[in-house]
């Protein structure tokens, strides 16, 4: 299982060398290759009498991190799609990307996506899995940028990667909480010991936050601005990420979580919410799109929003119809997605408002299109399996219950929802279709002219198609297989239901029947009421938020750093020893740092003081002179009385360092600041001395206090009799602070030489640059 999940990883670090041939052997033929073994190994599990598999490889055991896969139902449908999918859209991808493309980089990219998906839906433990969840926002961000020199590809990547990776960070602080709380970092054992956390005062937060992680992966309302964009990536990437993977990461993060959280009210109010206004927002923006991957964008959100919603409804037929629509969802809209990709490829174009007739120039592709659209519209007919899981959805929204509140007003609202969002599901499809492939041609205005693609790049959509129908004629196979061992991980319980096309005529049927008739209406009259999105929305974009968000960020980041970074040491000084005045006193201040303990003090005797003092005289009298090398000469007095107490103190080595130290550091100074001018002649405002005094002061005044506090705390036992006891016998010396430093903490002093040494080299560099420029 460790090499299935890993397999794209390693095999993407030979890509680029096997690019180096793709003009003999295309590199898309091997990346179809890896999806397929990976399918092929988990289709072995498949069957009635499935049960999850654990398997623990240790990774970094001391932080409790060790990659811990866990193959359940929900976790093996993801995985067969990851798979699956991946090897038609890699098939689809060798006819679709031409030679003179960037082949080795797009599939190192692609490759590292798959892997990443396959560790996001196998990791049971909670950083692994947060691992590979910001590795799939990294390799996305680089599958959709990959036409890297359009403007358009460039915002699409960065708004994606913008948008998900700050869903990214706030799924990291839920996992977190829920780790603090349950003392585990395994999903498994965080849902068996759920009532820690449901009970928990940081259960709301801990909610927002893992909801705000899924609902900005999966596109929900109003995080689904990014996918649009992203449909400027090439059509495999649309295909793969956009319909099966990336955007489903968001609901099974939601569905493995569900058994824990779904117990909240809470969770079904915010859940079902979002996913609903998400179904019917992006239903009724489809339509006016005119690009044909931006109707299937927004025809994404809608459907994906429709998933959510049924997630959040946590009855035993929704959650069964969620995973049953997750499947179907990803055959149709995968197939769609090709479909587009040819449309564009033979046309040059994928404005619907140039295209129309198309189907007598592609009559396969359109066929494909008509069985998929068809599908996706939910059509009451025996071999679409959109149909079957659509009429689920419909029975879901009738079997809600609640007695008040905001949970009983949403138990009404959703059934007329759902109806209004499948109503504009019906006129998208069919704008899609008959937009495109039939009506008035005008071949004549087209770039390329039209003809059927290549028998290859056919066979991934039509293999797609075929699982349609599949699985409409013959829905058990699937059911049994692992639709069922699905949807019961989610319950958290056996949620088996049987798939059948009849119902009898009951009010599903009755709401499928209404929006075939208000959605054919709106289709045919779709020229008259177009208009109403001049008013809804208007002006208004949640895309001219972010635009807004993003250009001040950049406007007021810029105008911050140039406030501060103004290349003044002092400034730089100021800046660093406030900050670590304030953060320290604040930390000191929450968590009751300071402690004062005089009972262990030794006497002071006259010697002692009389150092002291002059010590403190010397450092006061740097304050007031004018003269850098007078404050340095002054300062120096300071050294070395600190070097007199070494000696009083019995710590002769100590003291020898410390005059070695303070005599070089003195001669230094005084190499160096004797080409600065008097400290009198900065002309400094009275305002800057009273800032620097304070300055001072505060940080005087800390270090003072971590000195006594140090001294006066005995939080753990002391470190020194380790060194006492066995310095000798694991070092062979006699002089402990020796064996310290050679021996206990050998490679501390190397690296510290390292540093030195490199510090010495620049110098001497810096130097020989400086006498050559002389010359």
């Amino acid at each position: 299982m460790l090499l299935a999940v890993l397999l794209p990883f390693i095999i993407a670090i030979f890509i680029p060398f096997l690019s180096k041939w793709k003009e003999k052997f295309h590199t898309g033929i091997v990346a179809t290759i890896v999806p397929l073994l990976i399918f092929i190994y988990f289709g072995s599990f498949l069957g009635r009498g499935f049960e999850p598999v654990m398997r623990t490889y240790n990774w970094i055991p001391s932080l409790d991190m060790n990659m811990v896969f866990h193959l359940d139902g929900l976790s093996l449908l993801f995985v067969l799609l990851i798979s699956g999918i991946g090897t038609l859209v890699a098939l689809y991808s060798v006819y679709y990307l031409h030679t003179t493309e960037k082949l080795g980089h797009f599939y190192v990219y692609f490759l590292i996506f798959m892997g990443s998906m396959l560790g996001v839906v196998l990791s049971d433990n909670i950083y692994v899995l947060y691992s590979f969840w910001e590795f799939t926002s990294l390799s996305s961000f680089l599958l959709i940028g990959y036409w890297n020199h359009k403007h358009a590809s460039r915002y699409g990547a960065l708004k994606s990667m913008l948008i998900t990776v700050f869903g990214g960070l706030s799924l990291l602080g839920s996992l977190v909480f829920m780790h603090m709380i349950t003392g585990t970092s395994s999903i498994q054992q965080m849902i068996s010991d759920k009532e820690a956390i449901l009970n928990n005062e940081f259960f709301p937060l801990i909610l927002a936050l893992l909801l705000l992680g899924a609902f900005t992966k999966s596109a929900q309302f109003p995080f689904h601005i990014w996918l649009p964009d992203a449909m400027e990536a090439p059509t495999p990437v649309s295909a793969y990420l956009h319909s099966a993977t990336m955007v489903k990461a968001g609901l099974f993060l939601v569905a493995r979580f569900s058994p824990m959280m779904s117990a909240s009210e809470w969770y079904f109010i915010i859940v079902s919410s979002f996913g609903i206004i998400t179904l019917c927002w992006g239903s009724y923006m489809a339509v006016r799109q005119t690009d044909l991957k931006g109707i299937l964008a927004f025809s994404t959100i809608s459907q994906l929003g429709m998933i959510m919603a049924m997630l959040g409804f946590g009855t035993k037929i929704a959650i069964f119809a969620a995973m049953f629509h997750i499947l179907n969802h990803a055959t149709f809209k995968g197939s769609l997605f090709m479909v587009a990709g040819i449309v564009d490829h033979e046309t040059g174009t994928r404005d619907i408002r140039k295209l129309g007739g198309l189907m007598n120039y592609l009559p396969m592709t359109a066929t494909l299109a008509m069985i998929g659209i068809f599908s996706m519209a939910g059509f009451p007919l025996p071999f679409l399996n959109g149909f079957y899981s659509k009429e689920m959805f419909f029975k879901a929204t009738l079997d809600l219950s609640a007695q008040e509140g905001i949970a009983a007003f949403l138990t009404n609202a959703i059934p007329y929802l759902a109806v209004f969002g499948s109503i504009f599901t019906f006129v998208y499809s069919m704008y899609f279709f008959f937009g495109t492939f039939r009506g008035k041609s005008n071949i004549d205005e087209l770039p390329k002219k039209p003809h059927e693609a290549p028998v290859g790049m056919l066979i991934s959509p039509a293999v797609l198609i075929l699982l349609v129908v599949i699985i409409g004629l013959f829905p058990s196979l699937i059911n049994e297989t692992f639709i069922e061992h699905a949807a019961s991980a989610v319950y958290g319980g056996d949620a088996a239901k049987e798939i059948y096309f009849w119902h009898g005529f009951n009010l599903p049927l009755i709401m499928s029947l209404t929006v075939i008739a208000f959605g054919t209406i709106l289709a045919l009259t779709i020229s008259r009421w177009r208009t109403v999105y001049n008013f809804v929305p208007g002006i208004l974009s949640m895309n001219k938020v972010y635009d807004f968000t993003v250009d001040k960020s950049v406007v007021y980041s810029s105008k911050v750093t140039k406030g501060y970074m103004n290349g003044s040491l002092a400034l730089y000084m100021k800046l660093i020893l406030v900050a670590i005045v304030g953060v320290s006193f604040t930390f000191f201040f929450l968590t009751g740092g300071f402690a004062l303990d005089l009972s262990q003090l030794a006497t002071v005797t006259t010697i002692e003081l009389i150092v002291a003092v002059t010590m403190t005289v010397a450092a006061f009298g740097t304050i007031f002179t004018h003269n850098r090398i007078t404050a340095i000469l002054i300062l120096g007095v300071v050294g070395y009385g600190l070097s007199m107490l070494f000696i009083i103190y019995r710590a002769p080595d100590l003291a020898l360092t410390q005059l070695i130290v303070e005599t070089v550091t003195v001669a230094l100074f005084l190499l160096v600041f004797y080409h600065l001018p008097d400290l009198g002649k900065r002309g400094e405002a009275r305002s800057t001395k009273i800032m620097n005094w304070i300055i001072s002061a505060g940080f005087g005044l800390l270090i003072t206090t971590v000195a006594i506090s140090a001294h006066s705390s005995k939080w753990f036992d002391v470190i020194s009799s380790y060194f006492v006891d066995n310095s000798y016998k694991l070092g062979g010396g006699d002089n402990i602070v020796n064996v310290i430093l050679v021996d206990m903490r050998g490679l501390d002093t190397l690296f510290e030489i390292a540093v030195l040494g490199l510090a010495a080299m620049a110098i001497y560099s810096l130097i020989k640059i400086k006498n050559k420029k002389e010359e």
